[in-house]
């Protein structure tokens, strides 16, 4: 018994949609000779939210091998972040070079 209803009833079909993570962006800190350690371990405590013990490895990595990854974010944050800190050292004085590069 088929009604008039029932023959307006469309199947509904479902397609599988591939869910494709974002691209991951590394926001890395660069050595010079005028910016401060203590500076360089106040953004990575205030900016990317590390522990002192957090902070000062990569701070230490930075001075001693010439760069450290700060973090590992998407585009939009990491792009952000470095922002927030390549401003921050302009108001302080600092020359402070900070670069995201794309997760391979």
């Amino acid at each position: 018994m088929t009604t008039e209803f029932q023959e307006g009833i469309k199947e509904e079909t479902r397609e599988e949609v591939e869910i494709k993570q974002p691209n991951l962006w590394r926001v890395i800190f660069h050595n010079d000779d005028k910016t401060t350690m203590e500076f360089v371990i106040l953004l990575l405590l205030k900016v990317f939210y590390k522990n002192t013990n957090e902070a000062v490895e990569i701070m230490l990595t930075v001075h001693e091998k010439g760069k450290a990854i700060a973090g590992v974010y998407t585009h939009e944050i990491a792009e952000n972040k470095m922002h927030v800190c390549l401003r921050t050292a302009k108001e302080h004085g600092f020359p402070l070079a900070v670069t995201i590069e794309e997760e391979l």
